[in-house]
């Protein structure tokens, strides 16, 4: 069995109805009355907000996605009195979004399509669980609670695409002065959607979170805000 500690934080996604009742439940049974005290916290991502909103800005008590598998998970463990950090783009070290784009952006509708990214650097996520394991408040901020973590910028996939043109200049002794095909795209079709600059506005990007709350709440600022 899995020893006793102060806090488990679940960094695997849990899907449906039955498994965070099943590690939180299982666990306190496992070692008694000592298990009952234990802080249990699971990742989560972002994404369970991609449903339509009456709102621009989209925060942690916005509506989500209920049908959503890990939705579900997330809501049976807040239920058992966990906590969710719902987690926007994960990236440091080497998950660096530039590389990401060969990936999300094949071809140029697939740019025209793009439109707010959002982010949080690992050193940011781990300062944000060491704040919720050490809290004084945990029933009022850890227990049942579900928090949003972004960097506080709301990026514009065109911009960055634009910004990381110059993305095959990796070798320095073979440089490709060559744009990168995503780059290209963007300055096409910000002639043909009459885009007069980058970024674009917020009401254009269309989804954009808020998480102003989380910071100020246990008083952190990010430490690596922007890409």
């Amino acid at each position: 069995r899995l020893p006793l500690a102060r806090n488990v934080l679940v960094t695997f996604p849990l899907h449906g109805h039955g498994p965070s009742k099943v590690v939180v439940e299982g666990y306190t049974a496992a070692h008694g009355a000592r298990g009952r005290a234990v802080r249990f916290l699971q990742f989560g991502s972002s994404g369970i907000w991609q449903v339509p909103q009456e709102d621009l800005w989209i925060t942690r008590h916005s509506p989500h996605n209920k049908n959503d598998t890990r939705a579900v998970a997330e809501d049976e463990l807040l239920a058992l009195g966990g906590c969710v950090l719902n987690l926007a783009g994960l990236w440091g070290g080497e998950r660096n979004p530039k590389n990401w784009v060969d990936r999300v952006a094949k071809s140029k509708d697939d740019v025209r399509g793009k439109k707010s990214l959002h982010l949080i650097h690992g050193l940011d996520v781990a300062r944000a669980v060491l704040a919720l394991i050490t809290t004084s408040t945990w029933a009022e901020h850890g227990k049942g609670q579900r928090w949003m973590l972004t960097d506080g910028f709301v990026y514009d996939w065109w911009s960055l695409m634009a910004g990381w043109a110059d993305a095959r200049n990796q070798d320095d002794t073979k440089p490709d002065r060559r744009p990168t095909e995503q780059a290209k795209w963007v300055y096409e079709l910000m002639r043909e959607e009459n885009v007069r600059a980058l970024p674009r506005s917020m009401e254009a990007l269309g989804r954009c979170y808020d998480t102003r709350e989380f910071w100020a709440t246990f008083g952190l600022t990010p430490l690596k805000a922007g890409v």
